[in-house]
C-alpha cells in the first residue's frame, strides 16, 4: 500500500494488515503515523471500557452485543467499527463464514455457561481463541476479543477479568506478546495449554 497511509501499515507479528478501502473509513484524515493511530484508538477504547462497565445486565453472548461492543471500542476513529469485515485476511475464516460461525461459537459459549462445561477462565481463553480465529472485523480483533472474553468472566460468571497484559502492552512488539501469538497458534492446532498457561489458569 502506497500514499498518505503508508505509515500505518507497518503491524506487529500476528496483526492483521489493513486494505486500502478499509483505511479509507479512518475517521481522522491527518493521522499518518501508527502511533497517532494508536493514541487515537486508545482513547476510543477507553471509552468503551466505560461504557462497558455502566452496562448492568448486558447479553454479552449476543451478536448484537459482539458488534455494539466493536462500535463502541472502534467506532471514534474507524466508520466500519461494528461491522463484519468482507475482505479476505491473513488470518480469519472466509468473510462469508463470519457471521455463521460467530453465532455458532456463541452458542457454543451459551452451552459451556450453562453447564459449566470448563472452569470460568478456561471458558473465557477458548471463547477468546475461537472469537480471534474467526477474525469478525477488519481490525482490533485482539482488542475486541480480550474484551469480550473479559465481559464474559464479569458480567455472566462473576469472576475477575483475565490480565492479559501481564504489565506489557499486547499491541506493541515485546516477549509477552509473542508468547500470546505463539499460544493463539498452538490452540489453532487444538493445542489449548500454552493459552491456559498464559491466562493463568
Amino acid at each position: 500500500m502506497t500514499g498518505e497511509y503508508s505509515n500505518l501499515v507497518e503491524t506487529p507479528e500476528g496483526a492483521t494488515p489493513l486494505e486500502p478501502d478499509e483505511m479509507g473509513g479512518l475517521k481522522f484524515k491527518h493521522v499518518s503515523t501508527s502511533g497517532e493511530l494508536d493514541q487515537l484508538e486508545q482513547a476510543g477504547i477507553t471509552d468503551g471500557l466505560k461504557w462497558l462497565a455502566k452496562q448492568k445486565h448486558p447479553d454479552v453472548l449476543s451478536e448484537g452485543f459482539t458488534l455494539e461492543l466493536h462500535k463502541r471500542l472502534f467506532g471514534s476513529v474507524w466508520k466500519w467499527a461494528g461491522s463484519f469485515r468482507l475482505t479476505e485476511k491473513n488470518i480469519g475464516v472466509d468473510p462469508v463464514q463470519v457471521s455463521i460461525q460467530l453465532r455458532q461459537l456463541l452458542d457454543d459459549a451459551k452451552y459451556w455457561v450453562e453447564h459449566s462445561t470448563y472452569p470460568p477462565k478456561e471458558l473465557a481463553a477458548r471463547f477468546h481463541h475461537k472469537l480471534v480465529y474467526i477474525h469478525p472485523f477488519p481490525n482490533g480483533n485482539g482488542r475486541h476479543a480480550r474484551i469480550m472474553a473479559d465481559a464474559i468472566l464479569t458480567k455472566l460468571l462473576n469472576e475477575p477479568a483475565i490480565d492479559w497484559a501481564g504489565g506489557y502492552r499486547l499491541e506493541a512488539m515485546n516477549e509477552r506478546r509473542n508468547e500470546y501469538i505463539a499460544a493463539l497458534r498452538a490452540a489453532d492446532g487444538h493445542d489449548f495449554s500454552f493459552l491456559l498457561k498464559f491466562v493463568g489458569t
